[in-house]
């Protein structure tokens, strides 16, 4: 169905400037020392990103005003806001090389965001080519919400995070795909069963949201490599067959 492309709808463009203030007041949080409600910000804004293109879909408000609002949205919450945080919270200790981390991750999900615009109408839907940025944002926030929750204030740790933040940064441009899940239809029923697992899996991330949050996003991060490699392996295996059958 093709977009609308004049006027703007309240409703999906009220949600991504929901995002918008919760990636703002996690950069005034941050700043403030409030490490723990910056990563919680961040995360309402995903949840935010989440809605406002479904419910653009699903209502049929789709414009491209929304669609570079949400991208410049996705900047702040999932760019400059990150890596913000974890500057602050970590990077700061290791002087120059810190901030420049920081700057890295910053410019790799502005030149993610732009190819993903860039690419929007000949990509699969299904899948990301390379991480998104939520996705890298929500590894980022975990990373310090856990970090600050234990107090694991320790030079190891630091680096850690540094090492991680410089990892996400790359996985973002990178041409690894990730599942994107937007071939979930929020319309069809699902199974009792499966409402159930629904059940259970919220009351598990109400036990410790910054560790359920820190293990789902890095499953996640490490599934594009891991899944890439495999498939690798799997054509490299076939086309070995391929030629011995031909001998």
């Amino acid at each position: 169905m093709a977009k609308r492309r004049r006027g703007i709808y309240l409703l999906p463009n009220l949600f991504t400037t929901f995002g918008l203030f919760a990636g703002f007041y996690a950069i005034v949080a941050a700043v403030n020392g409030q490490f723990d409600t910056a990563a919680l910000s961040i995360l309402i804004a995903g949840i935010m990103d989440g809605l406002d293109g479904r419910v653009a879909r699903l209502t049929n408000t789709q414009t491209d005003f929304g669609a570079q609002y949400d991208s410049m949205t996705d900047m702040v919450a999932f760019g400059v806001a990150p890596a913000l945080l974890v500057y602050l919270y970590a990077l700061n200790q290791f002087g120059k090389l810190g901030w420049m981390l920081a700057f890295v991750y910053t410019a790799a999900t502005a030149m993610r965001l732009a190819r993903f615009n860039v690419q929007s109408g000949v990509i699969d839907k299904g899948h990301f080519q390379g991480l998104s940025s939520p996705a890298s944002a929500g590894l980022i926030i975990a990373m310090v919400w856990v970090s600050f929750d234990y107090q694991l204030d320790h030079p190891a740790v630091n680096f850690f995070m540094g090492v991680v933040t410089f990892v996400c940064a790359g996985l973002m441009v990178s041409n690894i795909r990730f599942n994107s899940f937007k071939n979930i239809n929020f319309r069809e029923r699902i199974p009792f069963f499966t409402g159930v697992l629904m059940i259970v899996a919220l009351a598990v991330f109400a036990t410790d949201p910054p560790v359920v949050l820190f293990f789902m996003a890095f499953s996640y991060a490490v599934s594009g490599p891991v899944v890439t490699l495999a498939g690798i392996r799997k054509r490299r295996s076939e086309r070995s067959q391929k030629g011995k059958t031909a001998e």
